[in-house]
């Protein structure tokens, strides 16, 4: 009989020539465990995704309870569901007045392909502007928001009339014209390693997008659900988009994507043609089940007035002579070594030493350090000092 080890090289698709090959058996709290016992602290949060940790009680009692009631019924927007409709609700509450109608889907880049139909469908343009090094996602439309010819080259043709703004860069902003129906960014730069943009360059950006009559893309795949220390990292900023994608840690562990607008300019997918947005498995009540258990968790362990804290802890202990600079915001952060070696190094290294850390696809010579919000500081004190061991090393 083949290992697991072998099935996953024989039958399973392969997204590099050196994947990590842990083979986990179970989780809980911030740690993983592997089939040989081994335990692994978890400081990247499954790429930004288990906020509240692994094996969360409330989350997995919610998706029992849900299991035992109804799964699928129906392709989204069609039957009303209460899981659905009480995650919509909520998210809503959260948000400010124009952002009040959620459209549901199955992933962060089904997200992005949404929000630029809508886009087009409201203004009636097609021009789209992204910001060079950004990451919406792989699928065909998301990944022509990529401005990596190493990324890209290998499936064009991609979508057309797609062009490119700098992060933080005001003077890159002139080409937002008339034409253009809308600018996607992350409020966050993931891919870059966690760039934070500055407020004038947030109110200039939508300063033109008003002035041109062109929708504002705020993508918080990455940054939203609180890894900031607020529930979505434009509140920090007080700029708010007519469009806003969420991914990642809003499914408490479980894959969804959802973007945000108003009821007007959503209203848009329901006629001319009919079914302007459809999607089989959106909005599954499973799915929406548990993210509006995570939702709140968040809220009943307090978790965004930690943040703060947490990310101070973590800038005062991991300073070395390797790293250059922290970046990033709340528990949203990356240390910049100089190589893609190093970096590689560093992070199988701390792995067998018991500490799951990454790298970025534009940063590779940066560390992804994004824990769950549930981390204590003792666990990041266990974290950072393995960093540190193993800094010396490389």
């Amino acid at each position: 009989m083949l290992s697991n080890r072998q099935l996953f090289l024989s039958n399973q698709a392969q997204t590099t020539n050196f994947p990590v090959m842990l083979e986990i058996e179970k989780a809980d709290g911030v740690y993983l465990y592997g089939t040989d016992g081994k335990k692994y602290l978890d400081f990247i949060s499954g790429i930004s995704v288990s906020s509240l940790g692994h094996n969360n009680e409330a989350v997995k009692n919610a998706i029992k309870n849900q299991v035992d009631k109804y799964m699928h019924l129906m392709v989204y927007g069609e039957y009303i569901q209460e899981p659905t409709a009480l995650l919509a609700a909520k998210i809503v509450s959260y948000l400010p007045s124009k952002l009040n109608c959620v459209y549901f889907v199955n992933s962060g880049a089904e997200a992005t392909d949404g929000a630029l139909k809508l886009a087009k469908r409201v203004t009636k343009k097609t021009k789209i502007i992204a910001c060079k090094n950004a990451y919406h996602g792989s699928t065909h439309a998301a990944l022509s928001l990529n401005s990596s010819e190493y990324y890209t080259q290998a499936y064009r043709p991609l979508l057309p009339d797609v062009h490119f703004i700098e992060f933080n860069n005001i003077e890159s902003l002139k080409i937002i014209d008339e034409k253009t129906a809308c600018v996607i960014i992350e409020t966050i730069q993931g891919e870059a390693g966690y760039l934070v943009p500055t407020y004038e360059f947030l109110k200039a950006l939508e300063n033109k997008c008003k002035e041109n009559c062109a929708l504002l893309i705020f993508d918080e795949i990455q940054a939203g659900i609180g890894k900031t220390g607020k529930m979505f990292a434009f509140e920090h900023w007080g700029i708010e988009p007519d469009i806003l994608l969420l991914g990642k840690a809003l499914g408490a562990g479980m894959p969804i994507g959802a973007f945000v607008s108003s009821k007007k300019m959503m209203h848009l997918f329901a006629d001319n043609p009919i079914l302007g947005h459809i999607t089989t498995f959106g909005g599954h009540p499973v799915i929406a089940t548990a993210a509006l258990a995570g939702l709140n968790e968040l809220e009943r362990l307090n978790l965004l007035s930690e943040v703060n804290e947490k990310e101070l802890l973590i800038r005062k202990l991991l300073i070395h002579p390797k790293i250059k600079e922290i970046r990033g915001k709340g528990l949203m952060l990356t240390a910049q070594l100089t190589t893609f070696e190093e970096t590689l190094k560093l992070c199988q290294l701390c792995i067998a030493d018991g500490l799951i850390i990454d790298w970025f696809l534009y940063a590779n010579n940066a560390v992804r350090i994004v824990p769950p919000l549930i981390i204590t500081n003792q666990e990041i004190e266990i974290a950072i000092a393995i960093i540190l061991k193993n800094l010396d090393l490389i």
